[in-house]
């Protein structure tokens, strides 16, 4: 072989395993994993005691839809729970209670599985792994805003526990359906971005 069949040849090789790293890089890029959902980091901003149904509300690294809300008050406590679904599907619906008086205060609330065998009125219940001692009862007067299957208002009876940590468990009673219980966590203000539907 004369010189420049060889330098051809070389050349080829070169040129084909250019070619083949150039599909390999692109094929593997194809199939590299989505980003997750860009969190909106600019924009208006609204205060959580002010949440309109619609808004979008972002707690540590999951984001939700605020899809139904429902307004309460006892005597001089007012609060809101607002129903929230998830955005990025990792855990499905959630719910924020916001109290507005007398104090401030975020609660993000799984709804237990409806198997659950605990029921209300004990000074001590116990689920999962923790025990939880009864913090108060009462009855409140709501108003709801795109729940179905509630009335547009009514009363709603509850019974309130908390453990150790700050971990709550709550049974609620609307109108004359039976308890649905939920375990919930209370968040810092810092933890919860809301953004208005419009932003």
């Amino acid at each position: 072989m004369d010189g420049t069949s060889a330098y051809l040849a070389a050349a080829s090789l070169v040129g084909l395993v250019v070619v083949v790293l150039a599909l390999r890089w692109w094929h593997n890029r194809s199939r590299a994993p989505v980003a997750p959902r860009q969190r909106r980091s600019g924009g208006q901003r609204r205060d959580p005691r002010r949440i309109e149904v619609g808004d979008i509300v972002e707690i540590g690294d999951a984001a939700y839809a605020v899809r139904g809300s429902i307004r309460l008050v006892e005597g001089e406590w007012r609060w809101a729970e607002h129903l929230l679904d998830d955005l990025d599907e990792h855990g499905g619906r959630r719910r924020l209670s916001v109290a507005e008086s007398p104090g401030f205060e975020l609660v993000l609330w799984e709804t237990a599985p409806r198997d659950a065998t605990v029921t209300p009125g004990a000074p001590v219940v116990e689920f999962g792994d923790r025990r939880y001692s009864w913090h108060e009862s009462g009855q409140a007067r709501y108003t709801a805003s795109e729940v179905a299957g509630l009335a547009p208002s009514g009363t709603m009876r509850y019974h309130d526990y908390r453990a150790p940590g700050g971990a709550r468990l709550t049974f609620e009673a609307y109108g004359e359906a039976g308890w649905e219980m939920a375990r919930g966590e209370r968040l810092d203000s810092d933890e919860v971005t809301v953004h208005p539907q419009s932003s």
